[in-house]
This record gives C-alpha cells, sequence and structure tokens, in this order.
C-alpha cells in the first residue's frame, strides 16, 4: 500500500506542494532560480515563529524541573524501596506544580511531520497523480530532491555538489556543537554551583543524576550531530530545513534560558 497515495496524505502533499511552488515563483524575480530553496527556508522560518509560545512553555518546563529537582531527589530518598509509592507523590509533585514530567515535548512531536512532508515532496516523482515540478528546482546547481549519499552512490557527485551539501552539513554540525557547549548538564561537583544550592546528587544518600556523569554528558553531546548524519541522507531540501530549525532553535533557547534560567543559574 502506498501510504503517500492515502488521499488525506495525498491532498496534504498537494496543498504543500501548491504553496511552495507559489512562494518560489514569488520569489524568482528576487531570488532567481534558488528560488525554491528560499521558499523551503521561508516555510521553515514560519513554521518555526508559529512554534515561539510552544518554545516558551518548553522553556518553563525546563525552568520548573530544574527547581523540583533537589524534592525529586529527596522523594527518590524517602521511597527508594517502594517504587509504587515513589511514582506517586512524583505524579502528586508535579500535579501540584502544574506540570508533567513530559512537558516541553511537544515541539518534537509537533515538527517530524513538517520533516516528513517536506521529505515527501522531494522524493516523490508525483504528488496527487500530477508530476512533481519540485524535483526540476536547484539550489547553486545541486537538485533540492538529491542527496549527498545518493549521489555518491549513483557516481554523481561534482565538486560543487560536494561543496554545497558539505556547507549545510557542516553548518548543522557546528550548530549541534555549539548546543552541546551551551546546554551540556553541569557535572557532579561543578565549581558553577553554590554549595548552599545542592544538587540531587549532592543530598546525602540520594542517587546519583544519570544526566550528571561523563559518560552521560559525552552521550547526550554525540546525540546533537545526528541531525548531521540524518542530513547525508535525506533530500538538499529537507537538509536545508533541517540546518534552519536547528540554527532557530540554538537561538531561541538561548534567549529563553536568559528569561527562564535553571536552578542552578539562578542560584550561581
Amino acid at each position: 500500500m502506498d501510504l503517500y497515495a492515502f488521499p488525506p496524505i495525498a491532498g496534504l502533499l498537494d496543498g504543500a506542494h501548491a504553496v511552495l511552488m507559489a512562494l518560489a515563483g514569488l520569489l524568482e524575480p528576487v531570488i532567481g532560480i534558488a528560488s525554491a530553496a528560499a521558499a523551503v527556508v521561508l516555510v521553515t522560518l514560519l513554521v518555526r515563529a508559529a512554534l515561539i509560545p510552544v518554545g516558551v512553555s518548553q522553556a518553563r518546563a525546563e525552568q520548573t524541573r530544574s527547581r523540583l529537582a533537589p524534592k525529586l531527589a529527596a522523594l527518590q530518598q524517602k521511597h527508594r524501596k517502594n517504587p509504587e509509592r515513589l511514582q506517586r507523590e512524583t505524579m502528586k509533585l508535579y500535579g501540584d506544580e502544574g506540570t508533567t514530567p513530559f512537558a516541553g515535548c511537544l515541539p518534537m512531536l509537533v515538527q517530524a511531520p513538517i520533516v516528513g512532508v517536506i521529505y515527501a515532496l522531494f522524493i516523490l516523482p508525483t504528488i496527487a497523480g500530477h508530476p512533481n515540478a519540485l524535483l526540476e528546482q536547484t539550489f547553486f546547481g545541486v537538485p533540492l530532491g538529491s542527496s549527498l549519499a545518493g549521489q555518491i552512490a549513483a557516481g554523481t557527485l561534482t565538486p560543487g555538489a560536494m561543496l554545497v551539501f558539505g556547507v549545510v552539513i557542516a553548518g548543522i554540525a557546528v550548530v549541534g556543537e555549539l548546543t552541546r557547549r551551551a546546554f551540556t548538564p553541569p557535572q557532579a561537583g561543578s565549581t558553577s554551583s553554590r554549595a548552599d544550592a545542592p544538587s540531587p546528587a549532592a543530598l546525602p544518600g540520594a542517587p546519583v543524576n544519570p544526566l550528571a556523569g561523563p559518560g552521560a554528558a559525552r552521550l547526550l553531546g554525540a546525540m546533537q550531530f545526528i541531525t548531521a548524519v540524518i542530513a547525508i541522507f535525506v533530500p538538499l531540501a529537507a537538509a536545508l530545513y533541517l540546518f534552519v530549525t536547528v540554527a532557530w532553535t540554538l537561538g531561541q533557547r538561548v534567549l529563553l534560558r536568559r528569561r527562564y534560567p535553571l536552578f542552578e543559574a539562578r542560584t550561581a
């Protein structure tokens, strides 16, 4: 069964195709042959702007979790032999604060279908029964429907295409590294926290925070580069979407972290 032929999905793709082609047409007098790529970037910026309230909600949730961390550690210590009681007390604590352990996960869930739609737009030869004109569009001479891995496998990779793919993928990796440096959780014993504001791991008898160890820090750092790896295999249009998305997300998180600092940052 062809999932993309399912009428609601085919209609969604057809509408997205029409919007992108219309934007590309409007931008062509200014941008030229890169108008379709500019349309992808513009749509990405519009989507990210629409998700700003969700980002604010996520930042507030992170701040709340950091403030509750000492209380959660105390509950773990008090009810470590009674998992069911611990779960009830934990959910009660979150409920009293008007939040949940999963608050802030919405942005990832919202973005997933958008990436899927853009990906489909640039891999399907036909959409809703008509030829996919987007596949004919290019970005600095590189088809927006092609991927770095695909061109390497087909033996069609040119120096120009390598440069375009390299800039986009390297940009995603650089943003990932900046994100890692800015938001890696501090390790236990870090001098950035005051003694009068103990972390959960510093409480007597409390379990060590699994996110505070060096191994977890390395894992979280490596995860920042997964997007760059994904960009090697997806169409260039989707890679552009990912590049703009991670760059926007980094800038937004930096600004929101200043507006909603974590517990450790506020007491440093």
